[in-house]
């Protein structure tokens, strides 16, 4: 691993040293993973608790914003320098655009439309979106058992989706869908952006600035349809805005930083399909979702999808 990408560990807590150790890397970036999961399957369900007390765009501006502010602070207090290299603000564009500008736009929409569990599910059809764009711009090779994890963690997204699609809903239901999509198919193009940076920019600078520059175009976008002055400061709004920021999105998305370091992204990306579960159950547990026998089933696939792809070898670099 290059060392102006990696960042002071005195500034990192525990858990999250593990993948600067050198040892088995394979197991420290897979613990990375399932970390990240579990704080991306709780952004839906965070988003729905705090929709009603905020305009959707200035809402997803504010996360934005907010987590983009506190990485660069940590880059700052630990030395990283501003990046100069054009090439480097062209993949922090792109890197901004599609997972914070269309992944936060069609997030907090879908959000409005489909519940918090079922748009988990939807969501997490990225891994194949990303997995197709890094075979042809980042040259990943597909081994016969990554497809095969791949493809089976996919069925089990479906066969978990399968009772609310059939069950119909209306216009309703198809609109946060193709919102849900929209959003994959960002943060699919900014996954591919932020693997190019790995190793070349620190990930506290890499994640802040990415946010920033996908806040902006949401900021002028809220500016031109939504009053910023609807916010209603209630304890629920808070608590989704802040946790959100801080957990769901800055060290979220520092720590996916780090784990594509080491890991290829097709690889990393598989652990996406155990967000679905993970979803369900915050689904239930906060939100009162009915959980039917079809989608335990279909979480259950999902995550053998996820062990097939993460035995397969592959290149570590540490």
């Amino acid at each position: 691993m290059r060392r102006d990408g990696v960042d002071n560990m005195k500034l990192h807590p525990p858990f999250i040293k593990m993948l600067t150790l050198r040892g088995n890397a394979r197991v420290q970036a897979g613990l990375g993973a399932v970390i990240v999961m579990v704080l991306w399957a709780s952004c839906y369900p965070l988003i729905t608790l705090g929709l009603p007390h905020a305009p959707h765009l200035t809402f997803a501006a504010m996360r934005a914003a907010i987590a983009g502010s506190v990485l660069l602070i940590v880059a700052a207090v630990s030395g990283a320098p501003i990046p100069k290299s054009p090439r480097i603000w062209a993949w922090l564009m792109l890197a901004g655009f599609g997972a914070t500008t269309l992944g936060y736009l069609g997030m907090f929409h879908a959000a409005e439309f489909v519940a918090p569990g079922f748009a988990t599910i939807i969501a997490n059809t990225q891994p194949l979106l990303a997995a197709m764009l890094a075979r042809f711009f980042l040259a990943e090779r597909l081994h016969a058992r990554t497809k095969f994890g791949l493809g089976i963690g996919f069925v089990g997204v479906l066969i978990s989706a399968s009772p609310q699609l059939t069950a119909g809903g209306g216009a309703a239901t198809a609109k946060g869908v193709a919102y849900v999509v929209l959003a994959a198919v960002g943060v699919a193009i900014g996954n591919i952006a932020i693997k190019k940076l790995a190793g070349n920019i620190r990930p506290s600078a890499a994640m802040g600035w990415q946010l920033i520059l996908g806040a902006l175009p949401l900021a002028f976008m809220a500016g031109l349809t939504e009053n910023a002055g609807a916010i209603h400061w209630a304890p629920a709004f808070v608590v989704s805005l802040f946790t959100l920021a801080l957990f769901g999105t800055a060290l979220a998305f520092w720590l996916w930083q780090r784990v594509l370091q080491i890991m290829e992204l097709s690889r990393a990306n598989a652990f996406s399909f155990l967000v679905p579960f993970l979803g369900v159950l915050f689904g239930v547990l906060f939100f009162d979702e009915r959980v039917s026998l079809v989608t335990i089933i279909g979480a259950i696939i999902s995550i053998v999808g996820v062990q097939l792809t993460f035995r397969n070898e592959s290149t570590i670099r540490i």
